[in-house]
């Protein structure tokens, strides 16, 4: 990483800060075509993204190629000059950093034959149910992150991560079913296959539901698409100050019934964006953004939070080595009260179509339940045929009635299934 220290010293001849961000890594991956792998693809990837800031101008330019650093650190103090000023108060300098669990596997074969078995695992479960396979996939990476500034900071950390997903058909009738982990003990691919099939052959079978106000289990998967793509978001300081955000002022005022707590856990065992330090170099803790119901703060990187008076609560992400830092989360827990929520008979949803299409703004949404059941003492005892569900993500939070002793991790959200009583469903 010799170039890295080299870049950082030619750039503070120029500016005031500079910041590397730096990522190597190689994955291998394939797809399937019904029940025979389609594309198979092995890559060996690097990228950096440099950041400059001279007298509160932040401009920044990245590259593929590590030996092209002295055009993109030119590139990047181009920009700068150009960038309109902002507060600012400097890039985080050396820290002692928490201990946190790690998410690397070191025993995980980045290889072809890795993943051709998860598929041929995955195939294995399929055969449990009598739905043919229409598509899936198998993904193995390793990647290791370098970040260094000018004020002293050189941090390194390793990930790794295993996916899995499998589609299934029965007549009109579709199933769905994924898995991730840092770890491949941590997978189980067989489960993923027979679920696949299992909701595909189950909802082939349908029954009508009248329209009506029904006791509702959201699984975490449902769960996640109205979160993900509504609530979370309005929890960022950009969206809150730039008036985007329906949460922005309700600050120590209640979002939720009294048992919802969120918060990220970066520190968190288990799921994969356990990390020291965020995208930035900021040292990672536990944020607390609604405690028993109650607001009680929003997300923060270094350049929000200096524009307007706060301090970054070290959430800061990327979406890639080459990309620039924005406000994101690293384990987003949904948790309270942990109960039996099957016991009594309600209506479970499996996953939803159409979550995309909510408002971010108003929380208002539309959507289309697949894989629905009606679930009683724990287990599925008939498929329901497709219905629709309306409501608003903000309001669904008010009416949560209990929430599952298991949690899931999908993608960076780990959430229990969530009931809601009595949600009007439009059925037959």
């Amino acid at each position: 990483m010799d170039w890295i220290d080299e870049l950082i010293r030619e750039g503070t001849k120029n500016v005031d800060e500079v910041e590397v961000y730096y990522g190597e890594g190689t994955s291998v991956s394939a797809d399937l075509k019904k029940r025979t792998v389609h594309l198979a693809t092995n890559s060996v990837e690097c990228g950096f993204g440099i950041r400059v800031i001279h007298k509160g101008r932040i401009g920044s330019s990245s590259s593929s190629n590590p030996g092209q650093w002295r055009e993109c650190l030119a590139a990047a103090i181009a920009s700068a000059k150009l960038a309109t000023p902002q507060p600012w108060e400097g890039l985080p300098v050396p820290a002692t950093l928490p201990e946190v669990p790690g998410s690397y596997d070191s025993s995980m074969k980045i290889e072809p034959e890795c993943a051709r078995d998860l598929l041929s695992r995955m195939l294995e479960g399929a055969e449990a149910h009598p739905a043919e396979v229409t598509s899936g996939s198998a993904g193995l990476s390793r990647v290791e992150v370098t970040l260094a500034n000018s004020n002293g900071v050189r941090y390194t950390d390793r990930h790794t991560g295993v996916s899995l997903s499998l589609e299934a058909i029965q007549k009109q009738s579709t199933g769905y079913e994924f898995d991730h982990a840092w770890s491949l003990a941590m997978v189980d691919p067989v489960t993923v296959g027979e679920r696949a099939t299992f909701f595909a052959k189950s909802s082939s079978e349908g029954v009508d539901i009248e329209t009506g106000d029904y006791d509702l289990l959201l699984s975490p998967l449902a769960y996640a698409e109205l979160l993900g793509g509504v609530f979370v978001p309005a929890l960022s300081g950009r969206s809150v100050h730039a008036k985007r955000s329906r949460l922005g002022e309700f600050l120590g005022k209640s979002v939720a019934c009294e048992q919802v707590s969120m918060y990220d856990a970066p520190h968190m065992p288990g799921p994969g964006g356990c990390t020291a330090w965020d995208a930035e170099g900021t040292p990672t803790r536990r944020t607390d953004f609604v405690r028993d119901g109650v607001l009680q703060c929003f997300a923060y990187d270094l350049k929000t939070a200096y524009r307007y008076g706060k301090a970054s609560t070290a959430s800061a992400v990327r979406g890639g080595s080459n990309g620039l830092p924005s406000i994101g989360h690293h384990n987003f827990v949904v948790d309270g009260v942990r109960d039996t929520v099957d016991d009594a008979r309600v209506l479970y949803v499996h996953n939803l179509v159409g979550a995309h299409t909510a408002n971010p703004l108003s929380g208002d949404f539309s959507v289309e339940l697949s894989n629905a059941f009606w679930m009683e003492g724990g287990e599925f005892t008939s498929p329901v045929r497709s219905a629709m569900f309306s409501g608003n993500v903000f309001d669904l939070h008010h009416g949560i009635a209990g929430m599952s002793r298991k949690s899931r991790t999908i993608g960076s959200l780990v959430l229990p299934s969530i009931k809601i009583n009595q949600q009007h469903i439009i059925g037959k």
